[in-house]
């Protein structure tokens, strides 16, 4: 299927509202029936026996979650992707999103065309189709929202609520380099090191089978592993104690530690960043070795979580990202 239609030579100004949804949105739906041409104020989602409907949202704004000079199909590669990684930590199958965008004055055609752009290589890419939504205008930043549905297979979805003492704790992935990418400790490396995980994250989609056969509880890492190990504790009922020295990392992370006087101290912030999109998970230790990830801590009785580093117990704080 084509992008969407190219902007005439002598089109400056945007069409109207519903100009825009045939021209940038009606191709993302893909032909989805549920989405009824986008001609309607709904859409229609049939029940689906067997299988739990799983619904998660977010949001992005210009200036706080991204550079407002970012390019246009980033940005909404990257809200469909954090939305994905959402659905990733619950094991559930993408299915379909409902989209909100609110344009601001200088946001123009072949900017909305080269978003639209995004979202349609994502979608062809994790087999996803629009279904819904809203565009408007702002005086304010650029702000979009997605609300993002995904099928489990009934009471099969994993909650944050699931950990047990005795299981063991587990990440997917290099965790760090989201907050290398975009925060402060990206100017002190060379970028051609990172493949840009915060601007274009890889949701773990791939591990959808192995978190519904073996995971007691999973948690996707945006808010900083610390935080959203925190997140899970506090659902479960439990305590946590994490080893940031058996965390992994990437070179470039490593590079970037060298260059810190305190290496826990560092791990520390690479443990608080945020923005990984690498999920965090727990499964009792007869299971956790069929799940072949790194493990870095284990759940016990109690409340919150222990973090140590270089053979000293850290002061965690908030442990990462909240908003205000």
């Amino acid at each position: 299927m084509s992008g969407p239609e190219a902007t005439p030579p002598d089109e400056v100004d945007p069409p109207d509202e519903f100009g825009q949804i045939a021209r940038l949105f009606r191709p993302l739906t893909r032909g989805a029936p549920e989405a009824l041409e986008l001609l309607d104020d709904a859409a229609v989602i049939p029940s689906r026996p067997g299988f739990d409907l799983v619904v998660t949202k977010d949001a992005l704004v210009a200036g706080v979650h991204f550079q407002p000079d970012e390019p246009p199909d980033r940005i909404a590669r990257r809200l469909l992707r954090a939305n994905l990684s959402d659905l990733a930590a619950k094991a559930a199958a993408p299915f379909g999103y409902f989209l909100m965008t609110a344009w601001p004055p200088g946001f123009d055609w072949s900017q909305r065309q080269a978003f639209a752009e995004g979202l349609r290589e994502d979608g062809a890419t994790f087999d996803v189709s629009l279904l819904g939504g809203d565009t408007v205008a702002t005086p304010g930043p650029l702000t979009v929202s997605m609300t993002l549905l995904g099928w489990v297979s009934a009471g099969q979805m994993i909650r944050r609520a699931g950990a047990r003492p005795g299981d063991l704790v587990m990440v997917s992935g290099p965790i760090g380099d989201g907050w290398l990418d975009w925060g402060p400790g990206a100017g002190q490396l060379d970028r051609r090191w990172l493949a840009e995980p915060y601007r274009l994250p890889n949701p773990r989609l791939d591990l959808r089978d192995l978190l519904r056969s073996h995971a007691s509880a999973a948690a996707d890492i945006s808010d900083g592993l610390i935080a959203d190990a925190g997140h899970v504790a506090r659902a479960s009922g439990v305590s946590m104690t994490l080893d940031l020295d058996r965390m992994p990392i990437s070179a470039a992370a490593e590079a970037w530690l060298a260059t810190q006087a305190d290496r826990a101290g560092g791990l520390q912030r690479l443990a608080t960043g945020g923005d990984d999109y690498e999920l965090l998970l727990t499964a009792p230790p007869e299971t956790a070795t069929l799940l072949g990830l790194p493990v870095i801590g284990e759940v016990q009785a109690g409340r919150g979580v222990i973090a140590r580093a270089g053979g000293r117990d850290l002061d965690v704080g908030a442990g990462g990202w909240r908003h205000r």
